[in-house]
């Protein structure tokens, strides 16, 4: 029989495969004609991630834990299956898999459990790990709550939360213990299967730079949210211009990183990924693209609204053509531009179409000429070796001056912020030093600022003396620590540092972490109105798990005149990478390159900042 992978039944509700294995990896000590592949990618990567929870909330050392999640997140992340990767022999081929993890993965796939896991559940109730998903509860507490009061649940621990039993916990209290019930609350409300953008849209630029490369393929395009830029998407579209579309379906379902096949037709399929990611494919011909790729980009309300406006010239309009009403031959569209020709309208970019005044506004010729790429000439966050940067000063200006960057500003965290390895006004002069020096490798034609991301302390105040501010080219003010704060009293915290005359751009408002970390409960009306009479400015966070300020932020933002940057908070070089989500969510905010700092040559940056500080 030759190698491969065969269907051999159901266990526990999942088809199990039989893999014929011509050779073994190292750390199998007993040949075998063939394995039962009990487990999938999700399957291994979760249960490595079950294990590192429950390793930390045990309270073994750090780097143990660690091991096991690195684990984890290299199998969620492999492209390919890991039953092949290991009937290959390759599992430590494995980012962070040694012969230890491996045969623990061996274990998996050829018994469907794993001993390890077992006895640990023994000690630890695998039940635990889901309290560590509620925001501010950490290994610890939860290993107190269990030891102490027996809780297992999460559901036994909102009862128990409701019902007073926790504030008798040491360091607990009744303000803690409302914020516990306040976190699981939102817990409940924000669980649900979408995933960041930071994830998908990588993930959609492997597929479509493999799918370019078949014969026969013309255009290939990212549709749905993914291509309006939203924060997260629910399944991933891909769009696919050629004449024959079979050879380009069995490919697309039959890719190593496939998991199963949930729909195969002539031109549309939709497979599950080896990570769980859905992914709908369909394909066209390249005289009907613009049609396609308009309709399955959406969002649905734009395209209602397309559709009534076809309608009114007599037009029935589909993914597949312009059609008249009264009978007629077809009106095909090869590239949207001619689509919104035919209704007489401007082209509008994919990240204005969410039917929020985007067609008036077109109809109108008022359609906003929103903030570009090309037009950023500078950086003004990112950290260096001085605190939890991977990168030199220099390096980063190297790196930026590469991608057509004029001035960047260096702003390495502040004292307060220990776990980042924060500089003292001392560190910050010796950083002055090395920063000039730079500037003088870098020669007249690029500017190095330097600057500081200043912590606005739990209590309110300020991480840095306004001595200290004063001597600084750039001061950013960031909230890290204490999120959960009651409106008012982080409320108070963020406008102190707004009012302060030295600070000039208040970093990822909220400090959100997409998607399970919801950020500080801002007044963004207040905050948005207080950056405008104080002139300061308001960042876009590009990290695709920040995107702080959100889209709707940033819209608001540009009706009051608030001034925004857009910055990538880069730690390394390939960081930089990452500031066309930023662009998007200014796009979809309608933000233009006036309202955006970045946009600004050095002198026009300097001029506002020495006016604020007045």
């Amino acid at each position: 029989m030759p190698t491969g992978i065969h269907n051999f039944g159901l266990q526990h509700g999942r088809i199990l495969t039989i893999i014929n294995l011509t050779h073994h990896a190292t750390f199998c000590t007993t040949p075998t004609a063939a394995i039962i592949a009990f487990m999938n990618n999700r399957e291994v990567a979760k249960l490595f991630a079950d294990v590192a929870d429950m390793l930390a909330i045990r309270g073994d050392i750090i780097h143990r834990v660690l091991s096991y999640r690195r684990a984890a997140e290299a199998i969620q992340e492999l492209g390919r299956d890991i039953n092949q990767v290991y009937e290959a022999g390759e599992l430590t081929d494995i980012p962070g898999i040694g012969k230890t993890l491996a045969e623990k993965i061996e274990e998996m796939l050829t018994t469907g459990k794993l001993s390890f896991y077992e006895k640990l559940s023994e000690e630890i109730p695998p039940t635990l790990v889901e309290m560590l998903k509620v925001d501010g509860l950490g290994p610890k507490r939860v290993k107190q709550v269990y030891e102490t009061l027996g809780i297992t649940t999460l559901a036994e621990l909102d009862a128990a939360a409701k019902a007073g039993k926790l504030r008798e916990l040491p360091k607990m209290g009744a303000k803690s213990e409302a914020k516990l019930v306040k976190a699981i609350e939102t817990l409940a409300r924000h669980g649900d299967d979408r995933t960041p953008i930071g994830e998908a849209w990588p993930l959609a630029q492997e597929i479509l730079a493999e799918l370019e490369q078949l014969p026969g393929v013309q255009k290939t395009a990212v549709a749905g949210s993914l291509r309006r830029m939203k924060e997260s998407i629910g399944d991933v579209d891909l769009l696919v211009a050629a004449d024959e579309a079979a050879p380009i379906m069995d490919y697309f379902v039959n890719m190593p990183r496939v998991e199963s096949v949930s729909g195969h037709g002539p031109t549309k399929s939709s497979v599950v990924l080896l990570n769980g990611m859905q992914v709908d494919l369909r394909v066209l011909p390249a005289e009907r693209w613009g049609t396609l790729l308009s309709y399955f980009t959406g969002n649905k309300d734009h395209n209602v609204r397309l559709r009534e406006l076809a309608l009114k010239q007599g037009l029935s309009l589909n993914e597949h053509a312009f059609t008249p009403t009264d009978g007629g031959d077809e009106i095909l569209c090869a590239s949207e531009e001619a689509l919104y020709g035919v209704l007489n309208l401007p082209y509008i970019i994919p990240t204005l179409r969410e039917d929020r005044g985007e067609i008036e506004a077109a109809q109108k010729g008022e359609l906003p000429d929103v903030i570009r790429i090309d037009q950023i000439v500078s950086d003004l966050h990112m950290h260096t070796t001085w605190s939890d940067g991977k990168m030199t000063i220099l390096q980063m200006a190297q790196a930026a001056q590469a991608r057509g960057l004029q001035h960047i500003v260096i702003s390495d965290h502040s004292q307060s912020l220990g776990i980042a390895n924060g500089l003292t006004p001392e560190r910050l002069w010796q950083q002055a030093e090395e920063i000039a020096a730079a500037n003088e490798k870098m020669g007249p034609d690029f500017r190095i600022l330097h600057g500081t991301e200043m912590e606005i302390k739990a209590d309110g105040s300020l991480d840095f003396e306004d001595a200290v501010l004063a001597k600084l080219d750039f001061v950013i003010a960031s909230l890290h620590v204490s999120l959960t704060q009651p409106r008012e009293q982080v409320m108070a915290r963020i406008m102190n540092a707004l009012h302060n005359p030295h600070v000039d751009m208040i970093a990822h408002p909220t400090g959100r972490l997409l998607p399970d970390r919801p950020g500080a409960d801002l007044d963004m009306e207040t905050v948005l109105e207080t950056a405008v009479s104080t002139q300061t400015i308001l960042e876009i966070n590009a990290s695709p798990y920040r995107l702080d300020l959100r889209d709707s932020h940033v819209r608001r933002a540009v009706e009051l005149g608030v001034t925004l940057a857009i910055n990538t908070d880069a730690h390394h070089v390939a960081h930089f990478e990452l500031l066309h989500y930023g662009i998007a969510t200014a796009q979809r905010g309608w933000a233009t390159a006036e309202q955006i700092v970045n946009t600004w040559p050095l002198e026009k940056l300097l001029a506002f900042l020495a006016e604020k500080s007045r």
